[in-house]
């Protein structure tokens, strides 16, 4: 088993942290190509005062884009029934570009919050 790190948004770490967000979408790239499932992920909210969750990888989900990823779920998997699955592409676009997505691939996270 290995342990990543990652950083999230407020709202996502709270989606998280609610237990609505239980899939996290990320490029597939050189951090994230060797996560297996068993792994622990620790999220770090991105804030002067940062948060942390421990979560264990228990599915992973491949796709060339977030588009096609996206489709798969139910928003409610993905962040939380207040956005849209438009809204919550249209920030993956503004964070990983389209030429990103086409050369590494996207990635589903499917996870299990552990209690600290």
């Amino acid at each position: 088993m290995k342990k990543y790190k990652m950083k999230l948004m407020t709202k996502y770490f709270d989606y998280i942290k609610n237990g609505t967000k239980r899939i996290e979408l990320r490029l597939n790239d050189e951090k994230r190509k060797n996560i297996a499932i068993g792994d622990e992920i620790i999220f770090e909210e991105l804030s002067n005062n940062p948060r942390y969750l421990k979560a264990k990888v228990v599915d992973l989900y491949y796709e060339s884009n977030f588009q096609d990823l996206i489709n798969q779920f139910d928003i409610k998997l993905l962040a939380d029934k207040d956005i849209t699955k438009e809204e919550l592409l249209s920030v993956l676009n503004e964070i990983y570009s389209l030429e990103e997505q086409n050369k590494y691939g996207v990635v589903g996270i499917q996870l299990d919050l552990l209690e600290d």
